[in-house]
Protein backbone atom coordinates (compact mmCIF):
# COMPACT_ATOMS: atom_id res chain seq x y z
CA UNK A 1 0.00 0.00 0.00
CA UNK A 2 1.40 3.32 -0.87
CA UNK A 3 1.64 6.42 1.70
CA UNK A 4 -0.42 9.01 0.76
CA UNK A 5 0.95 11.92 0.67
CA UNK A 6 -0.34 15.80 1.25
CA UNK A 7 1.34 18.69 -0.94
CA UNK A 8 1.73 21.99 1.30
CA UNK A 9 2.69 23.48 -1.82
CA UNK A 10 5.03 23.70 -5.62
CA UNK A 11 6.28 25.65 -7.80
CA UNK A 12 6.88 24.85 -11.62
CA UNK A 13 9.34 26.09 -13.85
CA UNK A 14 8.10 25.45 -17.10
CA UNK A 15 4.41 26.91 -16.51
CA UNK A 16 6.20 29.37 -14.43
CA UNK A 17 3.49 28.90 -11.93
CA UNK A 18 3.39 28.32 -7.85
CA UNK A 19 0.59 26.26 -6.38
CA UNK A 20 -0.35 26.46 -2.51
CA UNK A 21 -2.95 24.14 -1.04
CA UNK A 22 -5.90 25.08 -0.17
CA UNK A 23 -5.91 23.35 3.29
CA UNK A 24 -3.25 25.64 4.30
CA UNK A 25 -4.19 29.11 3.56
CA UNK A 26 -5.11 29.66 7.33
CA UNK A 27 -0.98 29.56 7.62
CA UNK A 28 0.05 33.07 8.62
CA UNK A 29 0.55 35.54 5.59
CA UNK A 30 4.44 35.97 6.29
CA UNK A 31 5.05 31.98 6.00
CA UNK A 32 2.66 31.72 3.30
CA UNK A 33 4.86 34.37 1.23
CA UNK A 34 7.89 32.98 2.97
CA UNK A 35 7.35 29.16 1.08
CA UNK A 36 5.95 31.11 -2.02
CA UNK A 37 9.40 33.42 -2.30
CA UNK A 38 11.17 29.82 -1.36
CA UNK A 39 9.74 27.50 -3.53
CA UNK A 40 9.84 29.94 -7.29
CA UNK A 41 13.64 30.78 -5.81
CA UNK A 42 14.50 27.08 -6.18
CA UNK A 43 12.78 26.27 -9.85
CA UNK A 44 14.02 29.37 -11.28
CA UNK A 45 17.73 28.61 -9.87
CA UNK A 46 17.50 25.04 -10.60
CA UNK A 47 14.54 24.59 -12.85
CA UNK A 48 12.10 21.50 -13.32
CA UNK A 49 9.33 21.14 -10.48
CA UNK A 50 9.73 21.40 -6.95
CA UNK A 51 7.08 20.09 -4.05
CA UNK A 52 7.01 20.27 -0.62
CA UNK A 53 5.13 17.30 0.90
CA UNK A 54 4.08 15.68 3.75
CA UNK A 55 4.74 12.15 4.56
CA UNK A 56 1.78 10.19 6.48
CA UNK A 57 4.19 10.91 10.00
CA UNK A 58 3.36 14.45 8.93
CA UNK A 59 7.21 15.07 8.30
CA UNK A 60 8.02 17.71 5.10
CA UNK A 61 9.84 16.20 1.97
CA UNK A 62 11.10 17.68 -0.80
CA UNK A 63 10.34 16.23 -4.15
CA UNK A 64 12.18 17.28 -7.71
CA UNK A 65 10.93 16.39 -11.02
CA UNK A 66 12.28 17.53 -14.11
CA UNK A 67 10.93 16.59 -17.76
CA UNK A 68 12.93 13.96 -19.52
CA UNK A 69 14.53 16.12 -21.99
CA UNK A 70 15.43 19.33 -19.70
CA UNK A 71 18.79 19.29 -20.16
CA UNK A 72 18.68 22.97 -18.32
CA UNK A 73 17.63 21.10 -14.85
CA UNK A 74 20.47 20.53 -12.87
CA UNK A 75 19.90 17.83 -10.67
CA UNK A 76 23.05 17.51 -8.74
CA UNK A 77 22.26 21.73 -7.96
CA UNK A 78 18.91 20.91 -6.60
CA UNK A 79 20.22 18.22 -3.87
CA UNK A 80 22.56 20.90 -2.90
CA UNK A 81 19.54 23.58 -2.50
CA UNK A 82 17.43 21.02 -0.71
CA UNK A 83 20.16 20.58 1.77
CA UNK A 84 20.91 24.38 2.81
CA UNK A 85 17.20 25.35 2.45
CA UNK A 86 16.96 22.33 5.42
CA UNK A 87 19.87 23.79 7.23
CA UNK A 88 18.81 27.44 6.57
CA UNK A 89 14.88 27.78 6.87
CA UNK A 90 15.16 24.23 9.62
CA UNK A 91 13.22 26.48 12.32
CA UNK A 92 10.21 26.92 9.75
CA UNK A 93 9.74 23.30 8.64
CA UNK A 94 9.60 21.99 11.86
CA UNK A 95 6.78 24.38 12.66
CA UNK A 96 4.92 23.77 8.99
CA UNK A 97 5.42 20.21 10.45
CA UNK A 98 3.62 20.84 14.15
CA UNK A 99 1.10 23.07 12.03
CA UNK A 100 0.40 19.78 10.21
CA UNK A 101 0.27 16.88 13.26
CA UNK A 102 -2.40 19.47 15.00
CA UNK A 103 -4.42 21.14 12.85
CA UNK A 104 -4.38 18.15 9.90
CA UNK A 105 -3.78 15.30 11.41
CA UNK A 106 -5.58 16.24 14.78
CA UNK A 107 -2.44 15.05 17.02
CA UNK A 108 -2.40 16.24 20.54
CA UNK A 109 -6.28 16.73 20.56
Amino acid sequence: MAEEKVVLCGSSAYEQKYYLNEAFSRLPEQVRQEIQIMCVSFTEDVGGVLLLQYNEEGSLEFVTQADEGDLLYDDIGAGLKIEKLRREKKELFEQLELYYRIFVLGEGQ
